[in-house]
């Protein structure tokens, strides 16, 4: 019978296993998988762990969200909104940094976007004041505000199909009820309560073409 898990602590050096509970911390990482990756670390080249160490740092020194959209980026305003091919009178409005990626990845949407970092959910106690409405509202009202100084002539909703999801939805065409702007949303071929980060590229890419105007 092999030594159990507490035997296996007691004998890795406390640097080793701090480097074990560090992993251990991460979403789907038991405490096998963390001596795993401690290990594999451990056998690499330093050039190769240094290197990790070094992208881990550079991520949370470096990135930050978009002034403009709250996107993450490396720069700002990010790479998006800087880019003077886009077609700045349009705003895909998102909820999370991963869904703008989904849909980018598709390359069939060639407007803007803005991040609101969340959705509305009462229950949880998240209200307009928690997203980035208000911010997202100000490039409506005021063009300086968004990239170029161009006039948004269209919002696309592409929130995500679910409860929250469309209760944001809602919430957003109702303030932009009397503002000079069409309001759309991404066309059902997504999944009723589904994400958007898990829709594969030619869905996604059919709820773009198909979106529709929201009155």
């Amino acid at each position: 019978m092999g030594p159990g898990p507490a035997a296996r602590r007691q004998a890795f050096p406390g640097t080793v296993e701090r480097l074990i509970a560090e992993f251990a911390k991460l979403p789907g990482i038991g405490r096998r998988s963390a001596e795993r990756l401690a290990f594999h670390v451990l056998k690499s080249e330093p050039g190769a762990a240094l290197g990790l160490a070094r992208a881990i740092q550079d991520v949370k020194e470096r990135v930050r969200h978009c002034s403009v959209c709250s996107n993450l980026t490396d720069e700002d305003p990010c790479a998006i909104c800087a880019d003077p091919s886009r077609d700045r009178g349009t705003i895909l409005v998102v909820e999370q940094p991963k869904d703008l990626i989904a849909l980018e990845q598709t390359g069939m949407y060639k407007g803007l976007y803005h991040v609101l970092m969340g959705r509305l959910s009462p229950l949880d106690g998240i209200g307009p004041g928690d997203l980035t409405i208000a911010e997202f509202l100000a490039r409506i009202d005021d063009p300086k505000k968004n990239p170029g100084g161009v006039s948004v002539r269209e919002v696309v909703l592409g929130l995500n199909p679910n409860v929250e999801g469309d209760g944001t939805a809602l919430y957003l065409a109702e303030q932009l009820k009397g503002r000079a702007v069409q309001v759309t949303r991404l066309a059902r071929g997504l999944p009723s309560g589904g994400q958007l980060e898990y829709a594969n590229k030619a869905v996604l890419a059919d709820a773009i073409q198909g979106r529709q105007r929201v009155d």
